[in-house]
């Protein structure tokens, strides 16, 4: 087999590997992983505005608003304007939303993360090196992306951002 068969096979399935945690996570929890992630941030940090909650998880703030109106509908997040100053609002997890953080699966990243900081410091270089490498050659470097792997986390605006440098490489 040629190298880049073999390489093309290691991403598909670190792909498949994403797209099946992500089910994992839905089917146990109803969540999306950047669901998970901002439920995550609001309970580091109750009566967080939704700003440094993108800002926090590297997405932005028109996902997360979008992602906080799901979780609002759902009832597990709850909005709470300020009172002084009706332009502020800040963000709590409702007891549904605590109750469902308990018993959420952990997220494929924090898993990640662990086996990452176990190497050494030339090989998570190595491997951040060649990633970078791998997301120049596919076009991807002004992609929006967020600190975690989920199939679904892209903002619509990333999709156009994706959309116009696969549009200019075709045109080169």
């Amino acid at each position: 087999m040629e190298k880049h068969q073999e390489l093309l096979i290691a991403l598909r399935k670190i792909i498949r590997a994403i797209d099946l945690h992500s089910k994992h996570l839905s089917k146990t929890s109803g969540l999306t992983s950047p669901q998970l992630l901002i439920m995550l941030e609001i309970d580091k940090a109750s009566g967080v505005n939704s700003s440094q909650v993108a800002k926090n998880v590297n997405l932005s703030a028109a996902t997360v608003t979008n992602i906080l109106d799901r979780l609002e509908s759902k009832g597990l997040v709850s909005r709470v304007r300020n009172t002084q100053d009706k332009r502020k609002v800040s963000l709590f997890l409702t007891e549904n939303g605590k109750a469902l953080l308990l018993n959420a699966p952990q997220a494929l990243q924090e898993h990640f993360i662990e086996n990452f900081a176990n190497l050494a410091q030339w090989e998570q270089s190595q491997l951040l090196s060649s990633m970078e490498r791998l997301a120049e050659m596919m076009n991807a470097n002004e992609i929006d992306a967020a600190p975690l792997l989920e199939l679904n986390a892209m903002s619509a605006s990333s999709v156009s951002i994706a959309n116009k440098a696969n549009t200019d490489a075709a045109k080169s």
